[in-house]
């Protein structure tokens, strides 16, 4: 779990994004600000929304103070299990800082958006086909003959 910055509206906004060890994508939040209620939010979202992943072993992050208050937070709200480890060690995500690497090459070096509701579009958008590329379509779709149209489906569904 790691965040980096975007500019959206002349202002710095703060994407969090979560991957497995293996660096598959398993969720991204878009926030205007880099505090604990943000990361409290984003990691109960990724909590949520994996649940058939099942709980995770461990959380590695870098050593922002927010992230560490975030889990432990939740752990106490019973959100995150209690036997999930959380390792603050810089050098341990440098799988979801090579992912950060794509996404910034990407959005290039002005790495802006007008609004954040075009941000989070396209992102959702990027983060989709970034997914299809590294073949996660039988994680969302598992038995379906085309699990990449499904991941499509269910990425741009309106709602």
């Amino acid at each position: 779990m790691d965040e980096t910055y975007i500019r959206v509206g002349g202002t710095w906004c703060y994407l969090y994004r979560a991957i497995t060890a293996g660096g598959q994508t398993l969720d991204f939040y878009l926030s205007p600000k880099r505090s604990v209620a943000a990361a409290k939010r984003f990691l109960a979202k990724t909590l949520r929304s994996n649940t058939t992943a099942g709980s995770p072993r461990v959380i590695n992050t870098d050593k922002a103070p927010a992230l560490a208050k975030a889990i432990s937070d939740l752990k106490a709200e019973g959100i995150c299990p209690q036997t999930v480890e959380h390792r603050q060690v810089k050098y341990l995500n440098n799988v979801i800082e090579g992912d950060h690497g794509r996404l910034k090459r990407i959005l290039g070096p002005k790495g802006a958006f007008k609004n954040r509701i075009s941000a989070y579009r396209t992102l959702k958008g990027m983060e989709a086909m970034h997914s299809l590329r590294k073949g996660q379509g039988t994680m969302f779709a598992y038995g379906h003959p085309n699990p990449d149209a499904v991941i499509v489906s269910r990425i741009f569904e309106t709602a």
